[in-house]
């Protein structure tokens, strides 16, 4: 029997989609340094990979079911814990004198974070992540049956969770984060209907298109 033909090898579409997962987890912290404004709307960049996480959670949950997205999101601490610990060792460092100057003094501005910065996203990602899983399997049956609309509302309510226990645990008693947590929060809502939902529609076509389940699996336990 060929690796293919092993019934515990992984499937193309969800090796896919789980290399895509860990390269979001690693490249949310750099983006996250840029705030981009949209319109009316202000957003550290780092959302965009992080609703890309939410939709991919999302898409596996549907075509491979709550248990697998579940897997998926713990695996993530593994390239999220290991580009943490790689920058800091990147940044303890020497730095090479002939660095070009710009770059000499901004690498370690947008890529150095305090602790309470790592240990916030440590906590939001785990948190936010698990419960955008939980939620997107409780609002139907599962399979990819109105996926979108359920990833949608999944992502407005984890991503507001999100940014609740990030803000506070990385900014509190150092600036106001009132203003902080209501704008973001605003932001990622609209960002969640805006996005998640086609985002979620091309993840389980293209999934379908290289082979995943068509039919629906088996209900799981609440």
């Amino acid at each position: 029997m060929t690796t293919n033909d092993h019934p515990e090898s992984l499937p193309r579409p969800l090796f896919l989609l789980a290399t895509l997962y860990g390269g979001m987890t690693c490249i949310a912290g750099v983006l996250g340094s840029k705030q981009v404004a949209l319109g009316p709307l202000a957003v550290e960049a780092g959302i965009f990979p992080f609703l890309l996480l939410v939709a991919i959670s999302s898409s596996v949950a549907a075509l491979y079911g709550r248990d697998v997205a579940n897997r998926l999101v713990r695996f993530g601490f593994v390239p999220l814990g290991m580009a943490i610990l790689l920058t800091f060792i990147v940044l303890s460092l020497p730095t090479d004198e002939g660095m070009y100057e710009p770059a000499k003094e901004a690498f370690p501005i947008v890529l150095g974070q305090t602790w309470r910065l790592m240990i916030a996203g440590i906590m939001a990602y785990g948190v936010s992540m698990t419960l955008n899983v939980w939620l997107f399997s409780r609002l139907g049956k599962p399979g990819t049956r109105f996926a979108e609309v359920r990833g949608a509302v999944a992502s407005m309510i984890s991503q507001v969770v999100d940014t609740l226990i990030f803000i506070t645990v990385a900014f509190y008693g150092v600036r106001p984060i009132t203003e902080l947590l209501l704008g973001q929060s605003l932001a990622k809502v609209t960002l969640s209907i805006v996005l998640v939902p086609p985002v979620i529609r091309l993840l389980i076509w293209l999934a379908r298109r290289m082979g995943a389940p068509a039919a629906a699996p088996e209900a799981e336990p609440a």
